[in-house]
């Protein structure tokens, strides 16, 4: 079979699992919501992503893709998604210039919309290609890390156009982010190291909605669980749900596996590596390479023994204790596994292709800012996940509905 029939067999296999983000395609499809306009995407360039791209071109629309992880590319996608008529600038494995040549690339459509998971495709917009803001009327932002930086540019009035905030609705939080990353990020790490979980010690840095789905699976493996935190009230509730909390310098020493789920850089540094056993092994659940300080790491080594299994480096120090780095310090679920399953993605990518819907019908009336996505869809999709699996749900009798808008009935 070629790299195209493997692919197509890839988003075919996936979109058994997404009969949400299906439907909308082809409601997409009828409708045409998305005709002449043209977006420039900046994503994981999987098999779910495919399926969400299907949808969008389905609606109209002419997309170039870049890939937002260079070590997620799965090139069998792209070559399908070629053939589909998608403009995709991707690759795996390529190097860190070769991956923003790609995004330059895909910025070349000239987009009206932009999708982009991470901000790098904004950030270059703002920064390279300001010839190009002018014609771009919004966007959306898919993670966590991406939402930080589009805030803070928000914040000091460097936005140029609206984008939406996909990442934080209730769905793609829940389900997403606590679900998807705590199952597919230690999928990684076993696929990776071979490791047994329970009895050993897992130290997760962050108790975000990812954080709280790492220590979720791996309490359930039997292990140990640790939380870092910066954030009091994470802290609280991490420690109400039973996890021990302690700064990174304490758990350095007691740590078996790491795992940085924070969306800031250098959670695991050189003070912390010093203090950590034999063996320890380090994973990073965070959208950039930038949580585990790989540079300090290969400072510290006297050795390093690349490839000791798949996407695990071997970093011997100069007393002897060897570090295991799991996928280069990107992200372990998306290099060293296949990501979340399709059907966490299948919620995640309906409120993305509906909140571009939403975009494109309220852009004229948008000021540059991150916005919300709208709370009818974040309870569309719910609903629409809940009918395709066979799930019922009560309603409100007219009572109920008359006593939860009146203030006038008392106890």
């Amino acid at each position: 079979m070629t790299g195209q029939g493997r692919g197509e067999g890839q988003i075919a296999w996936a979109g058994r699992s997404m009969p949400v983000l299906t439907a909308i395609g082809e409601r997409f499809a009828a409708e045409r919501p998305l005709d002449g306009l043209k977006i420039a995407a900046c994503l994981h360039v999987t098999a779910e992503t495919a399926v969400l791209v299907g949808a969008l071109k389905a609606g109209g629309a002419e997309i170039a893709l870049a890939a937002s992880n260079p070590l997620s590319t799965q090139d069998d996608v792209a070559d399908a998604l070629r053939e589909y008529g998608i403009a995709v600038h991707a690759r795996a494995g390529v190097d860190r210039a070769t991956y923003y040549r790609h995004i330059d690339q895909a910025l070349d459509i000239g987009p009206d919309l932009v999708l982009d998971d991470g901000c790098d495709l904004v950030n270059i917009l703002h920064t390279e290609r300001t010839d190009l803001l002018e014609q771009v009327s919004g966007g959306c932002e898919e993670t966590t890390t991406g939402i930080i930086r589009l805030r803070q540019m928000a914040a000091e009035n460097a936005l140029r156009f609206p984008m939406v905030a996909v990442n934080d609705t209730r769905t793609k939080r829940m389900f997403d982010n606590r679900y998807g990353t705590g199952q597919s990020t230690l999928d990684g790490i076993m696929r990776a190291t071979n490791t047994m979980l329970a009895g050993r010690t897992v130290v997760v840095a962050g108790f975000g909605y990812c954080g709280r789905g790492v220590a979720e699976r791996a309490k359930g493996f039997g292990a140990r669980v640790i939380v870092t935190e910066i954030d009091a009230v994470k802290a609280l509730d991490a420690t109400l749900q039973g996890y021990e909390v302690r700064p990174m310098a304490e758990a350095a020493e007691l740590g078996d596996l790491f795992v940085t789920v924070t969306g800031n850089r250098d959670v695991i540094r050189a003070e912390h590596l010093e203090r950590m056993r034999d063996g320890a092994i380090l994973a990073n659940a965070g959208h950039f390479d930038v949580e585990i300080d790989v540079r300090a790491l290969a400072d510290l080594a006297a050795e390093v023994h690349s490839g000791v299994r798949p996407n695990t480096d071997e970093y011997v120090l100069a007393d002897g204790r060897r570090l295991l780095l799991l996928a280069e310090g990107r992200l372990v679920n998306l290099t060293a596994a296949e990501g979340h399953p399709a059907a966490v993605m299948d919620m995640s990518f309906s409120a993305q292709a509906l909140a571009v819907e939403w975009l494109v019908n309220e852009r004229l009336r948008l000021a540059p800012g991150v916005y919300d996505v709208p709370e009818e869809i974040d309870h569309e999709v719910a609903r629409l996940r809940l009918a395709a699996t066979g799930i019922g749900i009560d309603t409100l009798t007219p009572a109920q509905e008359e006593y939860l808008h009146s203030w006038r009935v008392g106890s």
